[in-house]
């Protein structure tokens, strides 16, 4: 096919390939390519391509003005989409083929005989693609005979463009209707013996070097439309492993005029398995052949007729979470930055790659977010020990994942003791420093300096100079979080919040006492932001014209406006201050291209309106003050105790000197991380501005499209003052399907996502499971929110979401308890839950699927549980 000419109508299968796409749709260029490989067999036939659907598309009424109100409906509507895609269903089957058209396929039938058997099948241009296989949604017609009723379910193959199920799909996963074509694959039918599905990696752990096999007998319609249970079997290593035989009662077979109809099998058949096992390992390795084709593990449907396997289809499996990159057949661990960081959402590749640049620890990179490879670590006898009990103490799914993959005995190997590349940092030196809060003013000090040096220094620089700058700067950005003394500050607060905990507990049976004893911790960044909010809302609330303008925003432009309604100007005031102070923060903030405060205000206003909805004024010195009494009379009853005790005076002494130690540095534990946000905003800023020049030079489309490139290749593209379209393309497109996958907290170099359990008997039944990471039980509404700009809290709320990084800190002063998916004891929600005494419960796996908003729920803090109360 000549590049600049419309296509031919039609194109006979072995004439394509993965190439075409446009032409074709995904299903055809698969069975093209299929048809190619040396030793898989495809049933011969043609391809109606997507020119001939454009032109009937063409000629139905009133197409366009349907597709516009179509592109335009939620895709919760079902009702709105299902009226409107049937008439549009209607109206392409009711328009006649073109004469032409009509004739060829006639002819091409000739080639098998008219009145030969066929399956005529969907082949749409978004189906089937790397990123998306739009798998069953659109249709497929088996065993139709003769060229009328093979012109009749070519129309019905380019209506089913515009089933309910495939108009959902696309509006949930931003396709636009336009941009999507149907082609229509017409093939010689195939009468098998059996049929099924193979995956060539286990389509539920995701390891890759396990394949499944679902078997039935007759047309794998049966299996498909789960008509009936399949045989079973799982290979690995060229051997049947498992094998589940199903009694399969009932088949789909093709009727000799056509159509297919439902028949009862035999009882003597009925258990006996589809395929010999020597058929499944055969069978396998065809697809292991297919799946090095196309470079990734593949859903393949299959026939069996007589003794010989033919492929009628072959897909990319697309919800495998990928795989890091390594530079070496050796088995891996790979653990989840994102689970530590409260942030597992997909990130884009600039933000990736700046991550990578200015952590400490070496990380890889997949499905759009980050690991790091803790091989070494678990491989060695002496570390090994210590990392567990670190990850139990942070996130226990994660331990107890490890512990079933240590357990197994044959993917960790043990290494001589020792470190080496791709270790992952475990908190760092703990070495003892004293008790003495001038170390926290020196630090902080130290961080300022730095970022008033940079702020400095990087406002002359631009241009390919920028990027070696910035180069520069990662490494004192390192400098500044790698310092001893930095380490030794967190872990001197996390160690002794350890300490207290524990000692307590033995000696008191104090459930988890540093959590009181740390209320309103002083020099605490992340408290102090959400409490400063409080303040900004005492500014705004004897103003009702500024409350009734910010209940109205709908955009950005909330500084600009505010001045123009009474008391507006003092409002401005009090917000840019705030925003000077806290604005580089944002939901997400570990990536780069999420929008900041500053860039977006906003965000904040839903939480402001709730402030001044919910607080009389001065209600952050109050509540700061009140955490601080509770925190003080916590300690003296503690320390009284203590003293009534055998040995009393010496154990008082020892805790006393604690609580000194964890109210002087835990409040530290927040700062670093404002740091390396601090940073990256004045980064982002600098990047930016380059955007924007190559946007005015003609360079870049969009400022934004620099997001879907690496720091590396951005640094390029300012050099050459050239981009690669298509590059920015298939990022944007990859970014979306990443969005869909669930991280896993372990993922080994198989693919396989190992998941963790609480081993756990004593909650009630029913209650779902997770870590005690701040004292107290607290019952209420629920609120399910995962957009904080879409909060709307009402007093005694408790707040349910996927994960909180410090940016949601100005909603904690609000609810009376917090329930999240993913989280530890020492992440910055629960160091925040605790700061202000909110009841909370972390890594509760689903919690935002299996509690519905406005549920009354009960939050066991101390105990690590949440109760859906009826």
């Amino acid at each position: 096919m000549d590049e600049g000419r419309e296509p031919a109508p039609l194109v006979d299968l072995r004439e394509v390939d993965e190439t075409q796409v446009s032409v074709v749709g995904g299903k055809a260029a698969h069975l093209g390519a299929l048809s190619r490989i040396d030793g898989i067999r495809v049933p011969a036939g043609f391809c109606v391509t997507t020119a001939a659907f454009r032109r009937v598309m063409a000629q139905a009424p009133s197409i366009d003005e349907r597709l516009d109100r179509l592109s335009r409906l939620n895709p919760d509507d079902r009702e709105a989409i299902g009226t409107l895609s049937a008439q549009i269903r209607r109206s392409i089957e009711e328009t006649p083929i073109p004469d032409d058209l009509a004739a060829a396929i006639t002819r091409a039938l000739g080639r098998f005989g008219e009145q030969a058997a066929y399956a005529v099948r969907s082949s749409a241009t978004a189906e089937d693609t790397p990123t998306a296989s739009f798998a069953g949604q659109q249709d497929t017609y088996l065993n139709v005979v003769g060229p009328e009723a093979i012109l009749r379910h070519v129309s019905r193959c380019w209506a089913s463009l515009f089933t309910e199920r495939a108009v959902s799909y696309r509006l949930r996963n931003g396709v636009d209707h336009r941009t999507v074509q149907m082609a229509v694959v017409v093939q010689e039918m195939v009468f098998p013996d059996a049929a099924g599905v193979l995956f060539t990696a286990d389509p539920v752990t995701g390891n890759r070097k396990v394949a499944t096999v679902d078997a039935s007998f007759g047309l794998g319609e049966a299996l498909v439309s789960g008509l009936v249970n399949p045989d079973v079997f799982t290979v690995r290593d060229g051997e049947v492993v498992a094998r589940a035989v199903a009694a399969k009662q009932r088949a789909v077979t093709a009727l000799p005029g056509g159509g297919t109809r439902e028949v009862a099998i035999e009882a003597h058949r009925q258990e006996q398995p589809a395929l010999t096992q020597a058929q499944v390992v055969r069978l396998v390795r065809l697809g292991r052949r297919i799946e090095a084709h196309f470079g990734r593990p593949q859903d393949i449907e299959w026939c069996l007729v007589d003794d010989d396997f033919q492929i009628v289809q072959s897909r990319p499996i697309t919800t495998l979470f990928p795989i890091p990159a390594a530079d070496d057949q050796e088995n891996h661990v790979y653990l989840s930055v994102g689970h530590q960081q409260m942030m597992t959402d997909a990130m884009r590749p600039l933000g990736l790659s700046m991550w990578q640049l200015t952590a400490i620890a070496p990380m890889l990179e997949a499905g759009g977010r980050l690991f790091v490879d803790a091989t070494r670590l678990l491989a060695s006898p002496a570390n090994r020990a210590g990392f567990l009990k670190m990850a139990g103490r942070d996130d226990p799914l994660m331990k107890d994942a490890l512990q079933t993959l240590l357990d197994r005995h044959d993917f960790i190997p043990t290494l001589p003791d020792g470190g080496g590349p791709g270790r992952p940092t475990t908190g760092g030196a703990s070495a003892p420093i004293e008790t003495d809060p001038a170390v926290v003013t020196e630090l902080i000090a130290r961080s300022e300096a730095s970022i008033a040096a940079l702020r400095r220094d990087i406002a002359t620089v631009t241009g390919p100079a920028l990027f070696d700058f910035l180069l520069e700067a990662f490494q004192e950005h390192k400098r500044v979080l790698g310092d001893p003394l930095n380490m030794q500050a967190i872990m001197a607060g996390i160690e002794a919040t350890w300490w207290l905990n524990e000692r307590l507990h033995e000696w008191l049976g104090e459930k988890n006492a540093a959590d009181t004893l740390t209320l309103s911790a002083p020099g605490n960044i992340t408290s102090e932001m959400g409490l400063a909010l409080l303040d900004v809302a005492d500014v705004i609330r004897p103003h009702p014209e500024v409350v009734a303008f910010l209940q109205g925003v709908t955009d950005d432009g909330i500084l600009d406006e505010l001045p123009k309604v009474a008391g507006g100007a003092e409002a401005r005031a009090a917000l840019e201050a705030y925003l000077d102070r806290y604005g580089m923060r944002c939901v997400g903030e570990i990536d780069i291209t999420r929008p900041r405060w500053s860039e977006r205000p906003s965000t904040l206003v839903p939480v402001l309106l709730d402030n001044v909805k919910l607080f009389e004024p001065g209600a952050a010195r109050r509540r700061f003050e009140q955490g601080r009494q509770q925190a003080q009379q916590k300690a003296q009853e503690v320390l009284e105790r203590l003293r009534a005790l055998p040995q009393g005076e010496q154990k008082a002494d020892e805790t006393a000197r604690m609580i000194d130690r964890v109210r002087t540095f835990i409040g530290y534990r927040e700062y670093p991380k404002y740091d390396i946000i601090s940073r990256y905003f004045i980064y982002k800023r600098a990047l930016l501005d380059e955007a924007e020049r190559l946007v005015r030079a003609g360079v870049l489309t969009e400022i934004d499209d620099v997001y879907h490139l690496t720091f590396q290749e951005f640094h390029e593209v300012v050099r050459s003052r050239q981009v690669d379209d298509e590059l920015i393309r298939q990022r944007r497109d990859a970014f979306r399907s990443y969005q869909a996958l669930t991280p896993p907290r372990v993922l080994t170099s198989d693919g396989e996502v190992i998941t963790g359990a609480y081993r756990r008997d004593d909650v009630p039944a029913g209650a779902l499971v997770g870590l005690p990471v701040s004292a107290g039980t607290v019952e209420g509404r629920a609120r399910v929110i995962l957009d904080m700009a879409q909060a709307d809290l009402d007093a005694g709320d408790i707040l349910v979401t996927a994960h909180t990084d410090p940016s949601w800190t100005p909603l904690f002063v609000g609810i009376a308890g917090l329930v999240t998916e993913v989280g530890g004891l020492m992440t910055h929600g629960a160091v925040i839950a605790r700061e202000y005494g909110l009841p909370a419960v972390v890594s509760v796996l689903d919690a935002t699927r299996l509690i519905k908003d406005g549920q009354r729920i009960r939050v066991h803090g101390s105990d690590g549980y949440v109760e859906i109360l009826p």
